[in-house]
């Protein structure tokens, strides 16, 4: 088993409590770092400790605003190239850009395709990141990615809070079909269903149709990301209307832009649970939200790459 030498963890701005948790159960202090902006906004770093020679991860969410911590994320990965740091591995809980990974129309861009770019030129070795919106954007890097995934985590999560004898896992459109099915393996095996829906314009979605027998059952939608909850709060509004008796909604990555934290307050669902891949700001915790924490995932990741074991063999733990 090859050890890559001491772990440091660097982090900038974007999710700061994630961090903690992570060093915390990894048992070591996080490197001294301090990013600031001057007057003018531009981003100035400053790295207290020596990386030379280490294996250095650094731990940032590029969440809203979505473009100030690329950068920092960028100009992290530039300082710690020009200091001689061992290994540059990138921990992206939350990859922002994820949802522009196709062309759906003449004259746009591939975005998420350019951060993976700007990602690798900046000096990036490996990149480790959760629940990406399309698998495929691991094939936009040219360096080693480490996919995980909190899926087995939100279903252990509904496995210990409700009765799941009744459960239906539930896809709020065709693209979340493997999601959901992963899903409901961890439960029992539970039967999937899924929304039928068109998209008129972004954010925006009318609900077309229920295809699954949901009847009389408990339903949890299964989703990658919640922004503006109008998908999500549709499709359970669906599902009522369809014969479901209770209905419960998760995702890995809470947005929760806009509009979100009252749709989801005013909602037909019980409850909604999400993970800390993205800091939730104290003004919008709600009670219909519980948070479960991906630290320990990340955690485990990060020792299993500074040793070079397997990273599959995480989610066999759960």
């Amino acid at each position: 088993m090859k050890n890559h030498g001491e772990v440091v963890v660097i982090a900038g701005n974007s999710n700061q409590p994630l961090v903690e948790k992570i060093c915390k159960i990894l048992g070591i202090e996080q490197s001294a770092c301090e990013v600031k902006q001057f007057s003018d906004g531009e981003i100035s770093i400053d790295i207290m400790d020596s990386v030379r020679g280490r294996d250095v991860f650094v731990i940032q969410p590029t969440s809203g605003p979505v473009n100030d911590h690329l950068m920092e994320l960028l100009i992290l990965i530039d300082a710690l190239k020009r200091a001689s740091a061992g290994r540059i591995n990138a921990v992206v809980p939350y990859y922002g850009y994820a949802r522009q990974d196709r062309k759906v129309r003449a004259r746009e861009p591939i975005t998420a395709k350019l951060v993976a770019n700007l990602m690798t030129v900046s000096g990036a070795d490996r990149v480790i990141c959760m629940d990406l919106h399309a698998g495929q954007i691991q094939g936009y890097f040219d360096i080693p990615v480490d996919h995980l995934t909190a899926v087995p985590y939100l279903a252990k999560y509904f496995k210990e809070h409700i009765d799941t004898s009744n459960i239906v896992a539930v896809s709020p459109d065709l693209g979340g079909v493997t999601r959901t099915r992963k899903f409901a393996e961890e439960i029992n095996g539970a039967p999937i269903a899924i929304i039928e829906k068109r998209r008129p314009k972004a954010n925006e979605n009318v609900v077309m149709n229920v295809i699954g027998s949901i009847e009389g059952k408990d339903c949890i939608l299964v989703d990658d990301i919640i922004d503006t909850a109008g998908t999500v709060c549709k499709a359970a509004d669906a599902l009522k209307k369809y014969g479901a008796k209770k209905v419960y909604g998760c995702a890995t990555h809470g947005v929760l832009s806009g509009l979100a934290i009252e749709r989801i307050d005013n909602s037909v669902m019980e409850r909604f649970v999400i993970t800390d891949t993205i800091d939730l700001p104290a003004e919008k915790h709600i009670d219909k939200i519980d948070i479960v924490s991906v630290a320990p995932i990340l955690a485990n990741a990060i020792t299993r790459v500074n040793t070079d074991r397997s990273i599959s063999k995480i989610f066999e733990e759960v």
